[in-house]
């Protein structure tokens, strides 16, 4: 499991000023297209696991009632500022235990946070065990093995209040023959009275083969698939996910 970086602790204030929630509209409109493909009846609730800022609640709670958690306060109090008709609650992903079912699970690429195997079948069963019969659960992580390549990008925006973040993104192996990569962030933050500063971030995150993923999922009692990430800024087939249908 990570050990708490920057982006969602001491810098959670500047999350959204790094990816902002309306670059999420089409992934969202995807990730909402495929949980209502995948349950046996229109899934009104869902329950997001590792919600972060809330960017594809954003999207999303326009056809569902989100039940959002996430590890980190300052990630909560940021999404509760932009989804502020959701329900918030804080949990580890591995461990939440609500007590109740939902139509279906999402889990965005805060996935990537489990770094051993033992972490992602724990995250799993927190999927299973809220997921009503008939409904499904939808994985998004960043990468498979099979598909991981090293790349480098940037980017950033201006706030209304003045402030703005750019960022250089490093992502890389140090080890291919393990279960985690490294993804090396630099930010360069600039307050509202034009006074800048630097920070270094540094994320180290799970990634696992296709044929992990779905034993994973198949030992836990869903049925599992992986599927085509569709994005216009994406080549076919580059990125997949996996969803899974409680039986």
């Amino acid at each position: 499991m990570f050990d708490n970086p920057k982006l969602y602790h001491e810098l959670a204030e500047w999350f959204h000023l790094l990816t902002a929630p309306a670059e999420y509209a089409e992934e969202a409109e995807f990730y909402t297209r495929k949980l209502i493909e995948a349950c046996d009846r229109q899934p009104k609730t869902i329950l997001e696991l590792g919600s972060g800022g809330g960017n594809n609640a954003s999207h999303m709670k326009a056809k569902f009632e989100m039940t959002l958690t996430d590890l980190s306060q300052g990630m909560l109090e940021l999404s509760r500022s932009l989804n502020p008709e959701c329900e918030h609650v804080q949990g580890d992903m591995r461990t939440l235990r609500l007590g109740r079912k939902f139509d279906a699970v999402f889990v965005h690429d805060a996935v990537v946070y489990m770094t051993a195997k033992k972490d992602l079948r724990a995250a799993i069963e927190t999927a299973f065990v809220h997921c009503r019969r008939g409904g499904a659960a939808l994985f998004a992580p960043d990468h498979v093995r099979e598909k991981f390549k090293p790349y480098t990008d940037h980017g950033g925006h201006d706030g209304e209040d003045g402030r703005g973040l750019r960022y250089l993104e490093w992502t890389w192996d140090p080890d291919p023959s393990d279960d985690t990569y490294t993804v090396d962030f630099a930010y360069l933050l600039r307050e509202a009275d034009g006074s800048v500063r630097v920070e270094k971030d540094r994320h180290i995150e799970g990634v696992f083969s296709r044929d992990t993923w779905l034993r994973l999922l198949t030992e836990a009692g869903f049925k599992a698939e992986r599927i085509a990430f569709d994005h216009s800024e994406l080549a076919p087939g580059s990125y997949e996910i996996f969803v899974a249908r409680k039986p």
